[in-house]
């Protein structure tokens, strides 16, 4: 492994610069987010995209969703969102929820699937927050682990499938949740939940009955 930064007992972020700029250019980073750990690179690189499938033997035909740090990055990814979504991402953002939204046309069809949706989500752990920040770009970020197996929770594990294969991890301990978030999708101004994480739908529901 050529670069590895402990963040366990050391919480100068500064140092996340170095990180978010190889993700900025097209490199390969292993990060922690309050659900699972992350691998992820540039959201607008297509081919540095095409290299997570590959490390992580993912099937090209399942999308992988962006990580963004504010309403502003959505906007780089996103549009036609509606009332509802914007409800959706005030009650759960940041937080463990995915939202699937009409891509634009500037985000690359590796990432979706040639789809013309893009799922999105606003995480709340700090130090992807700041990554994401520094690096200035959507992050592309399936979990950390090897397609079938389980998502990465700590380092340790991460470490053993891809040690060689990306450019930077940092390590921050183990996941807070270590479940994957909620994904969801409106439909007819109705949320369908495409698979379940922390975020429960009774807690969707109460939204829904709000609106």
């Amino acid at each position: 492994m050529q670069k590895y930064l402990d963040l366990k007992t050391n919480s100068d972020f500064e140092k996340l610069r170095q990180p978010a700029e190889i993700i900025k250019k097209g490199g390969i980073v292993i990060f922690p987010t309050e659900t699972v750990y992350g691998i992820g690179t540039n959201g607008f690189n297509g081919k540095s995209i095409r290299k997570i499938y590959e490390i992580k033997k993912r099937d090209f035909n399942k999308p992988i969703s962006l990580l963004v740090s504010n309403m502003e990055m959505v906007k780089m990814v996103a549009e036609d969102i509606s009332e509802l979504e914007y409800e959706l991402m005030k009650k759960f953002w940041p937080g463990p929820l995915t939202i699937i939204l009409k891509k634009k046309k500037e985000v690359p069809d590796i990432l979706t699937a040639n789809g013309d949706t893009v799922g999105v989500r606003m995480p709340s752990g700090e130090v992807v927050r700041k990554l994401l920040e520094y690096a200035g770009v959507p992050i592309a970020a399936p979990s950390a682990n090897i397609s079938g197996k389980p998502s990465g929770t700590n380092i340790d594990d991460i470490k053993k499938d891809f040690d060689e294969k990306v450019d930077f991890i940092i390590d921050n301990g183990i996941s807070e949740l270590g479940i994957a978030s909620t994904i969801i999708k409106v439909v007819d101004n109705i949320p369908h939940i495409l698979r379940q994480g922390s975020i429960t739908e009774e807690e969707i529901k109460k939204l829904i009955n709000k609106y």
